[in-house]
C-alpha cells in the first residue's frame, strides 16, 4: 500500500511539474500585464503548502490578541495593561513581572493586579476599559509599525509587553486555530508552529500541569471550526537557546516531544543568535546523550540569523537539525553551502522578517534567490507574522516581485514546505497529493478563464502590504 502511495505521489509530482512547465509561459505573460492588485489576488488564491517556521505567539495579529483576551473573561481571566507610569517603583526592584517597570502596555492578569499597591494599580486599566486612543496604542505596542523600530524593539519589548497574555492555554489554543483559519483562507494546508505546555496558569494564578495543557490543545484542534479550516496542525517545542536553564530545558522538551508524537513533532532552538550564550556547540554533548535514549524527535533550529559570518549553520547540522530557520548567513560559509545543495536539509526563508529585523537593508542583498537557484531546498515562511501584520501571500508577493520567481519555482517552494514537514509519512503523502491536485486545478481554471476564474476571491489585506506594496484594498 505504501509503495503504491509513494508511486502515486511521484507520478502526481511529475504530472504537476509538467503542468507547471507549461504554465510558466502563462505566468510570465500574466506578470508583465497584471496590476499589483491582480498579482496579489492571484498569489492569494494560488494553492500553497505549509508554514514551517511559525511562532504561535508572534503570529497573532494585535486585534486577535485583544479580542481573545476580552473573550477569556468567560474562563475567568481578566487582563489589565499599563497605560501610564507614576514612578511607583522608582527605587524598588522586587517586581515579579517578566517586564521592566518603565514600559507601557505591559499586560497582567487580575490576580497579579490585586497584589499591587494602590499607586501601581493606578497605572493600569482593564483592556475593556481602554479608550480608542489607548486601544490603538496597545495594538501598535506589539507590532513593528514604525520605520524607526527594528530588531531591538522586536526582541526586547514585544514579548515583555505580552507578558501574562502568554500564560493562558485556552487563549493559546484558540489563537492557533485563528491562524489555521487565516492560513486556510489563503490556500495553505499545513501549519507547524511553536507552542509549549509549561508556564501556564489558571485565572487564580495556580499552575496547569503540562499534560493538562497538552489535552487542551488536542481537544481544541479536534473541534469543527479547526477541522473546517482545512489546515493540518502540528507543534514544535521551542527552547530559548541562551537561557541559563537551556540545557535542562532541552532534556525535558526532548523527552516530552518523544512521548507525545501525535501532536508534537520537533524541538526548535530559538532566540537571538547575537547572544553568544546560545551558540550551537553548547548543546552538542547533551543532544548526543538524548539520542542515546529517545527516538523520533526532529530538530528545526534557528541558525544563520546573524549579521556576521560564522559557522553556526554547520554546527547546527552537527546537532542533528534537518531544517534551518533563516539560514541568512549561509552565503558566507562556502563549504556548508556546497554541502546543502541538492541535499536533505531545508532552509526556512523569512523574507519580511529579515527586512524588518534589519538583516538586510533591501532585498537586493538577500541570499534567497541564490539558495533557490543553486539547488538548496528552501520554503517560504512567516516567522512572527502578527508582529509584521502580514501573511504568507505577502511572502510570495515579495519573492515574485523582487526575484522574478517563475511558476515552477513557486510550485517547488510550496512542495518543499510539505516534503520537509515533520508530519508522519502517511499524512505527508496525503498533503502532497492534495497540493499537486489543487495546483493542477488552479492552473487549468486560470488558463481557461484568466482573472475571471478568481472573481470570487477576496484577499484579506493586512497593514504590511499597504505599507510595503501600496496595496491597501482590493475591490471584489
Amino acid at each position: 500500500m505504501k509503495l503504491v502511495c509513494l508511486l502515486s505521489i511521484f507520478c502526481m509530482s511529475v504530472i504537476s511539474s509538467t503542468f507547471a512547465a507549461t504554465f510558466d509561459k502563462e505566468f510570465e505573460s500574466f506578470k508583465k500585464t497584471a496590476s499589483a492588485e491582480d498579482l496579489y489576488t492571484f498569489l492569494y488564491a494560488m494553492p500553497k503548502g505549509g508554514d514551517l517556521h511559525n511562532h504561535s505567539t508572534g503570529s497573532n495579529r494585535s486585534s486577535w490578541w485583544f479580542n481573545e483576551a476580552i473573550k477569556q473573561q468567560q474562563n475567568g481571566y481578566v487582563y489589565y495593561t499599563k497605560v501610564k507610569i507614576n514612578n511607583c517603583k522608582a527605587h524598588r526592584s522586587d517586581r515579579r513581572s517578566r517586564s521592566p517597570y518603565l514600559m507601557l502596555f505591559v499586560n497582567i492578569q487580575e490576580f497579579e493586579y490585586k497584589k499591587l499597591d494602590s499607586c501601581e494599580q493606578s497605572e493600569y486599566k482593564r483592556l475593556q476599559d481602554l479608550n480608542s486612543q489607548e486601544k490603538q496604542a496597545w495594538m501598535n505596542s506589539i507590532r513593528l509599525d514604525k520605520a524607526s523600530e527594528g530588531r531591538d524593539e522586536f526582541f526586547e519589548t514585544h514579548w515583555n509587553r505580552l507578558n501574562s497574555l502568554l500564560s493562558n492555554p485556552y487563549m493559546q489554543a484558540n489563537l492557533i486555530v485563528k491562524n489555521m483559519q487565516a492560513f486556510g483562507a489563503e490556500g495553505l494546508s499545513y501549519l507547524e508552529t511553536d507552542a509549549g505546555v509549561q508556564g501556564y496558569v489558571h485565572a487564580d494564578g495556580s499552575r496547569f500541569e503540562p499534560e493538562e495543557v497538552y489535552q487542551i490543545y488536542r481537544k481544541r484542534f479536534a473541534q469543527q471550526d479547526a477541522i473546517d479550516s482545512g489546515v493540518t496542525v502540528r507543534l514544535q517545542y521551542a527552547l530559548l537557546r541562551f537561557s541559563s536553564q537551556a540545557l535542562n530545558g532541552l532534556v525535558w522538551m526532548y523527552k516530552f516531544v518523544s512521548e507525545h508524537p501525535e501532536l508534537y513533532v520537533a524541538v526548535d532552538l530559538v532566540g537571538r543568535e547575537d547572544n553568544d550564550k546560545g551558540h550551537p556547540q553548547r548543546f552538542l554533548s547533551t543532544m548526543r546523550k538524548l539520542r542515546h535514549q529517545f527516538h523520533g524527535v526532529n530538530l528545526s533550529i534557528h541558525a544563520g540569523e546573524s549579521d556576521e559570518p560564522n559557522q553556526h549553520i554547520r554546527d547546527t547540522l552537527l546537532l542533528g537539525a534537518t531544517r534551518i530557520g533563516h539560514g541568512f548567513n549561509l552565503i558566507d560559509d562556502a563549504d556548508t553551502l556546497l554541502l546543502m545543495r541538492y541535499n536533505q536539509y531545508l532552509i526556512e526563508i523569512n523574507l519580511i522578517s529579515n527586512l524588518l529585523l534589519e538583516y538586510v537593508d533591501d532585498y537586493s542583498n538577500h541570499p534567497f534567490p541564490e539558495y533557490l537557484r543553486l539547488g538548496v531546498p528552501v520554503a517560504l515562511s512567516t516567522d512572527d507574522r502578527g508582529m509584521w501584520d502580514s501573511n504568507m501571500t505577502d511572502e510570495y508577493y515579495t519573492a515574485v516581485t523582487n526575484f522574478n520567481l517563475s511558476w515552477s519555482e513557486l510550485v517547488k517552494v510550496g512542495a518543499n514546505s510539505l516534503t520537509f514537514a515533520f508530519v508522519d509519512e502517511e499524512t505527508k503523502q496525503q498533503l502532497l497529493a492534495d497540493y499537486y491536485q489543487r495546483i493542477s486545478q488552479f492552473e487549468s481554471a486560470f488558463k481557461a478563464k484568466k482573472m475571471t476564474a478568481l472573481k470570487a476571491v477576496q484577499p484579506e489585506i493586512y497593514s504590511y502590504p499597504c505599507k510595503a506594496f501600496k496595496i491597501c484594498e482590493i475591490s471584489p
